[in-house]
């Protein structure tokens, strides 16, 4: 039973010790991305002259034109 406990003091103490070494490498930067924001540049995620409200009134649109060419 001693065995029991002293491994579980064990694993928890190492825990504590993981969760303070990664609390740790959060508040210095350790995981801030430094490559992503000069890439992000590079790609166009939206097309020349057209807005989002723009971009969401165009099926209905294709959809209009499609019924006004069958009849």
């Amino acid at each position: 039973m001693t065995i029991i406990i002293g491994l579980i003091s064990i694993s928890i103490t190492i825990a504590i010790g993981f969760l303070a070494s990664f609390l740790w490498s959060l508040r210095n930067g350790q995981f801030d991305d430094t490559y992503s924001p000069s890439v992000r540049m590079l790609f166009d995620d939206r097309r020349p002259g057209k807005t989002v409200d723009q971009t969401a009134e165009a099926p209905t649109k294709q959809k209009d034109d499609k019924s006004q060419q069958l009849t």
